[in-house]
């Protein structure tokens, strides 16, 4: 027969037995974590933050024709691919190796009736239009189209100035090349002052320099003239 003193010491061997694995399991535990958690658990007094991460558990169904059960405690996410459909691609010919490249002169050639023949006769319809209204709104309207249609008009005269100033350029290029000479490549600075030195001459030649020097002045003074200062009413002279 086991006395009361052989049970009370063979229940505190069974105690400290427990308490040094549990003791073990806590230093195994306390091995991998850094020295700043510590301080923070000391410092909040939370010794028993430290748990192992529990592992998710793999969602598995009942039957191959079931659906999956998901808890409902954890939080469905926002974007979920209910079906798999084909993602559209959007193309964009400018940017796109497939389209090709631009060719400006093939292009200028094909629609150059555009310019040369639709756009002034537009203008002129929209002209006689202009004077059988009397609505303001409709009115208005057809002001935005002309202005319009003379910008598309005026920016095509710009590129065929500087097309011809860069064909002829690198025609004299080409003759120099062939005599040894090295290529100079123009500057868009150099291909506007070649441009305005043209616009001069075309002026000059049709007898229109002077309007348009007085207009330009003109132009130019009413900008200067809205900075200029100006005398209060109430300052005495």
């Amino acid at each position: 027969m086991e006395t009361q003193y052989e049970k009370l010491e063979r229940e505190d061997s069974i105690t400290d037995s427990s308490s040094e694995d549990e003791e073990q399991e806590i230093e195994k535990e306390l091995a991998d974590v850094t020295f700043e958690e510590l301080q923070k658990a000391r410092s909040n007094g939370a010794h028993a933050f430290i748990q192992k991460p529990k592992e998710d558990k793999k969602l598995k169904r009942a039957n191959k024709n079931r659906p999956m059960e998901a808890s409902s405690k954890k939080p469905v996410s926002a974007f979920r691919e209910v079906i798999q459909a084909p993602k559209k691609v959007v193309r964009d010919p400018r940017f796109e190796s497939l389209c090709g490249t631009l060719d400006p002169e093939g292009f200028k050639k094909r629609y150059n009736f555009l310019y040369e023949n639709d756009l002034p006769a537009e203008r002129q319809a929209l002209k006689k239009e202009l004077k059988k209204y009397k609505d303001l709104k409709r009115i208005s309207e057809i002001e935005e189209r002309i202005s319009w249609v003379d910008k598309q008009m005026k920016s095509d005269s710009t590129k065929n100035i500087d097309t011809s100033i860069l064909t002829n350029h690198k025609k004299k290029e080409r003759e120099a090349a062939k005599q040894g000479k090295r290529p100079f490549y123009l500057k868009k600075s150099e291909i506007r002052k070649q441009r305005l030195i043209e616009k001069y001459n075309q002026l000059k030649s049709s007898g229109k320099l002077e309007a348009f020097v007085e207009k330009r002045r003109r132009r130019n003074a009413a900008k200067d003239h809205r900075y200029m200062p100006y005398r209060r009413s109430g300052d005495a002279e």
